[in-house]
Formats: structure tokens, sequence, C-alpha cells
């Protein structure tokens, strides 16, 4: 972190947000750069944006830092647009029958408020590190929102490409933030007045500027958060206006508006906790409201009833739950919003649920995170179909039911999480570089880890000591005293005369007999189990990729759920078992064509920007760039789903006087195209 700046952490019930408060004064303009921070810094690498609404701090920014203006912003001069802008569609979903008896469909929903990085310096597409917040479980979250902004830097901010194609796979909305910070923390209430502002004809034109951002950038929509203090009745009406055109303009683009429960109807900043009076006319504007961490029992009972005497669903109004510090340590009343023997009186709004990571100690790996976030997610248990009791903490598994995408073919998965230690393809390292970058994820199981057996059951994990393509593949190890199912995915595939499911898969250590878990219906109820039927799966040595033909089952029924079971050798035993991906198809896999126009647009030494256009035909998931070495050899060096993406910090190979790369379009299996080449002269 810069020296100049230090971090402002959410004190618990305050309700003011995280802010990066500037060391010194900064100065007005349209936009106003200064030198990034550090000396491997390159002109070329794009970040993620943020703005402000109109006019700037006095003085000048800090180093690493850009301000812009939102009203001077246009899809045409966005120099990064390319970079930031997302690609892949927001997934419909389904909810499987609950795989507990507490987790309801229907009632409360949960929100999450994640910061992925700073505001300002924060990599569009991912960068050479496995220390991420790479979340994961997607199944329970209804919204997520990019948090950030800070009164130094920016603060209007457009989440990070690679975040929305990752949550859009998983069906998960994702929306832009407006942060008007307090005063204490640097806010200006000139900025409140510069988002609200009207035009000549009475429009709000920065209403029009936010849609336009998330229909160029692809994703979903804006959390508001007007906590400068000092202003009035007039302002808020002011600000009414705005969020009600903003709403408007937004619906009509498929775009959604979280109001916070800050700004009152008197124009002051007064946390409520509850919706009633002073801010039902804000809510009322918008899509959802997230209220304050001040809310009580009560509080939220009337919520909800306003909510309903207002013709409004409820469960439009996120409790916020800060877990910024403490995480699942956080003491909560959870039954004030989601009893267990009752109907939910509101939904959740989680606050920095990136504690999971960030509470871990600097040595952390990618396990250890997913560890963390196992826990927070599925509960102290870490099997959403074996809840524990008698934990405090109450996991989202536990009152939500998960939700799928898996519903239509092709589909596959690799179970890549979107960061590792390495990078494979085909079980072989092509580069021994960490990284992340979330655009790769794969749709990755719902319900983790469930496994069912009238024995021990075995610990099953994200590892990231080996895979099969990405950087991660599903670890079980333990002693498998009697056969074990391992649910995968809640689906909703068709099922045909040809339809065949691959499954890649390797025993580390032990003798274990793997058969594929298929089931045709849903469970009798909730919390019961899957009605699998079973066929064996071929092994060998090292990786292996049986292609399991689904005899038997109905022609023309539907797959409903996938799945594992393994058995050990008589008796029982120590097994290691790993796999590496899972595939249905019911044809043969076509490769993409070969990307067209793919040229380097900007080099400064060794670092480098591409761009190129999509082929025609078969489907594209993302593009993957490799090196090709002197001696013959490949280096992968990065992949996106995006069509353009900068690679920094290259150097000669030898004596060669030009690199040479390659680039590919991955389909849906993972079959690569041709590839387009690119050279780079030294």
């Amino acid at each position: 972190m810069n020296p100049t700046r230090r971090t402002v952490l959410l004190v618990a019930g305050t309700g003011t947000a995280a802010a990066l408060l500037p060391a010194g004064p900064a100065a007005a303009g349209q936009e106003t750069a200064a030198p990034a921070a550090g000396a491997a810094a390159s002109a070329l690498q794009p970040y993620a944006s943020y703005w402000y609404p109109d006019s700037f701090p006095s003085g000048s920014p800090g180093a690493g830092i850009t301000w812009r203006s939102l009203k001077a912003w246009s899809a045409a001069t966005d120099t990064d647009l390319a970079f930031n802008t997302a690609s892949v569609p927001l997934a419909e979903r389904f909810t499987p029958t609950p795989v507990n008896s507490t987790a309801r469909a229907g009632q409360a929903r949960i929100q999450s408020l994640v910061s992925f990085g700073p505001t300002a310096s924060n990599p569009a597409q991912g960068a050479a590190t496995a220390d991420y917040y790479a979340l994961t479980h997607w199944s329970y979250v209804d919204e997520l929102v990019f948090w950030g902004g800070s009164s130094g830097e920016g603060l209007i901010l457009a989440p990070n490409a690679p975040i929305v194609d990752a949550a859009h796979r998983h069906g998960v909305p994702v929306l832009g933030n407006v942060f008007l910070p307090p005063a204490a923390y640097g806010g200006q209430l000139q900025w409140t007045r510069d988002l609200v502002q009207k035009d000549a004809a009475g429009h709000y034109p920065l209403a029009a500027q936010l849609v336009a951002v998330a229909e160029a950038y692809g994703f979903d929509g804006w959390f508001i958060n007007a906590e400068t203090s000092g202003g009035n009745a007039a302002l808020a009406t002011d600000m009414l206006g705005f969020l009600t055109e903003l709403k408007t303009l937004s619906a009509a683009k498929g775009q959604r508006v979280t109001w916070y429960d800050s700004m009152t109807v008197s124009g002051s900043v007064s946390w409520q906790g509850a919706l009633n009076n002073q801010n039902r006319v804000f809510y009322q504007a918008a899509d959802t409201m997230f209220l304050d961490f001040r809310w009580s029992a009560s509080s939220l009972v009337s919520s909800g009833t306003n909510a309903q005497q207002i013709g409004r669903d409820r469960y439009e109004l996120w409790a916020g739950v800060d877990v910024e510090a403490n995480g699942w340590n956080r003491s909560v009343n959870w039954d004030a919003m989601v009893p267990g023997g009752s109907a939910h009186l509101v939904s959740v709004g989680f606050y920095r649920p990136e504690w999971t990571r960030n509470h871990l100690p600097a040595t952390r790996t990618p396990g250890d995170f997913h560890a963390a976030d196992d826990r927070f997610w599925s509960g102290r248990s870490l099997d959403p179909a074996r809840p524990d009791t008698t934990d405090t903490w109450r996991a989202p598994a536990v009152f939500v039911a998960d939700r799928s995408t898996v519903t239509a073919l092709p589909f596959a998965s690799t179970f890549n999480t979107g960061h590792g230690l390495r990078w494979y393809e085909d079980g072989e390292v092509t580069s021994t570089a960490q990284w992340n970058h979330l655009g790769l994820q794969d749709r990755l199981p719902s319900r983790r880890w469930v496994t069912r057996t009238t024995g021990q059951h075995p610990a099953v994990t994200f590892d990231f000591a080996d895979a099969w393509r990405g950087g991660s593949s599903v670890l079980v190890d333990g002693t498998l005293t009697a056969p074990t199912t391992l649910d995968l995915y809640g689906t909703r595939l068709p099922l045909g005369e040809d339809t065949v499911v691959e499954l890649t898969h390797r025993a580390d250590s032990g003798d274990v007999t793997v058969e594929l878990a298929v089931a045709t219906a849903e469970p009798s109820g909730p919390g019961q189990p899957y009605a699998y039927t079973y066929f064996p799966v071929t092994a060998g040595d090292g990786w292996e990729t049986s292609t399991v033909r689904l005899t038997g089952l109905p022609a023309d029924g539907t797959v409903h759920a996938l799945g594992v079971r393994l058995t050990g050798a008589d008796g029982g035993g120590a097994v290691k078992w790993r796999l590496g991906g899972i595939a249905v198809r019911d044809q043969d896999a076509q490769a993409p064509g070969t990307p067209v126009d793919a040229s380097v647009t900007g080099a400064s030494g060794g670092d480098l920007r591409l761009a190129w256009r999509a082929p025609t035909g078969a489907g594209v998931r993302h593009y993957t760039l490799h090196r090709v070495l002197p001696d013959g050899t490949r280096r992968f060096l990065g992949g996106t789903a995006q069509q353009a993406f900068f690679v920094g910090g290259l150097t000669a190979e030898g004596d060669e006087s030009a690199a040479r790369f390659e680039l590919r379009a991955v389909g849906e299996f993972y079959t690569a195209s041709a590839p387009a080449t690119l050279t780079h002269t030294w």
C-alpha cells in the first residue's frame, strides 16, 4: 500500500464505509493523472475504471491514481474499454430440491458487498499471483456489489470484467458502486450535487451515464451509497429525482439499482437500520435497499411489513451483516432475519466477506483460502447435507437453497477456480507462474461438499497441487470404509440416445473403484438423497478420461444430478483420488475458429497490448495466449474471455530477435482452435 494513504475500516454499527483517505490535496480537471506507483508499473497496463461524478478534489492525485469525470466519459474515447468489457451473458438458473431441511427457496436471499482490490491500480484482467479472493460459492448469492471508492482516488467503480464473467456464468448479477463518503473520510457535498445535477431539460445526465457505463462494460446496475452529510431537503429531492430516473433508464436496459440506507428525506445522513418514513421514498425509487447495521429484531419486523404494505417484496430488503473484522465469529441475531422455525423476515446483506482471505496470514495459500471460504458459506461441518446444529455461525447453506445454471448442452468443467499456483493443460504444467483471472473460472459444484456414505466421510477440497486443466482439481482424501457418493452438480440437462458423460480422473494413492452417478429425477423431499443410477468408470495409470454412455436411462428424459461413487478396496483403505474434469455432450466437440485480425496494438519494451476479433462458428469460452520459445516449446502467458489482453514484463529468450506468440480460441469442451500467430521484435 502507498504509505501516503491509510486504510480506514468500517466500525461495526457506524454505517460508514471503508475509505482510503488521501494524505494531501489534489487538483480539478477532466482527467488528471500521476505516474504509476512502482518502477514495474506500465503505461500500457489496463486497470478497472473509476470516476468522480464531475469535479475533483483540490491539489493533484497521488501516485498511481488517475482522476476522471464520469460526466466526461464516453465509450468512444475509453481506451481500456476492450479490456474491461464483460463477455459472458447473465445465465438463467434454477433451484434444485434443497439439500437439507432448513434451506429454503423463494425467501431470504443474499447480497454480497466485496472489495476485490484497491480503487486505483486494480488490474483489469487478473494478475501474477494466486493470492486473490476467488469467490466460488455463487449458488447462494443473489447479487454481488463491487465495493470500493475513496475520496482521494474516485467514487464510482465499474467491476472488473473477469469478476462479472465468473458471476454471470453462475447466474449472479453484478453491480458497480457509487460511494459518496462521509465528510470525516474526505467526502465533499459538492460530489453529491454533481451526481444529481440536472440539465436544461430537467433530466439527470449522470443517471444516463451510469446506465451507459453498465451497458458498455456488460454489468448489471449500480449500488448507490450517499453518506456525505450536510445536505438539505432540496438535495434529497434532487437525489430522489436522480434515483427515479436512474431506475427508469436502468430497467429499460435490464439493469437494477440498490439504495443504501443513509440519506433521509431531510437530506441529512442518518442510518435507520429499517425501512421507514425517513427512507421509504428512496427504496420505492430503487429495486432493493441495504439496511444499515443498526437494525434490530423489531425494526426488521416493521421493515418487512412496511415493504409489503406498499406492494413490495420483503426480501428486497438486505439486512446488513458486517463480517469484515470477525467473519464467522461475528455474533449475529440470525432469528431476526432468517428464523429456523418460521418464514424468513428479510434478506441478508454481507459486508466484506472477503474476510475469509484477509484474516489469514500473509503466507496463505489458495487451499487455505478455500478451506476458510467453505467454512463461511457451507458451515463448520463442511457438508450442507449434514449441518452442524451447534455452530453459532448460521452459514448460507443452512438457510438458502443453492441454485445452478447447468441447464443445457454442451456442459463441461475442469474445476478451475480462477486462480492457481501453476497452469495445467492435459495434466502437464505449461506455466510455473502463479496467476488469477476469475473470467477463466468454470461452473463449479454448487453444494460443497456433500458426501453420502454409511462409513467414514472423506475430506473433499479444491486442490492446487495438480490439475488436468487450469489451476485446480477436486481432491477426495480419506479412508473409504463404505461406498461414498459425492454430489457434484444439480442439473437440468436433456437426455438423449447419444448423451455421454466424460470424466477425467486419477488415483494418486490407494485402490479405488469409480462409478458415475446420474439421477433422472429430484429427491423425494428436502434433505433427501438423489436416487442415482451408477455406471462403471474405467481407470488407468495417471490421468484417465473415461467416456460413459448412459445406457438404460430414458432417451427423452432429463439429468437432474451428476456425481461420483467411490469404493475402496475390501475393508476400506486410505485413498487420494482426483477429479480433473467432467463433460456432458450429445455430439462430438467442435473446435472454434481461429481468432481474426490478431495484432499487437501497443508495445513498450516487454509490455504488450493485443487485440483481435472473435471467430465465426462454434462458440468461444475464452482465449489463451502462449509464447513459443526458441526450442519450440510453448509457455502459457494467460487467458481471457475478452478480445483484448495485456501481457507485461517480457524479455528476449536467448538470442532471439523477435518473440513469437500463439493466440487460440477455446470452446466449451476446451477444444482449441488453430493458432493466430503474432510476433514482437526486440
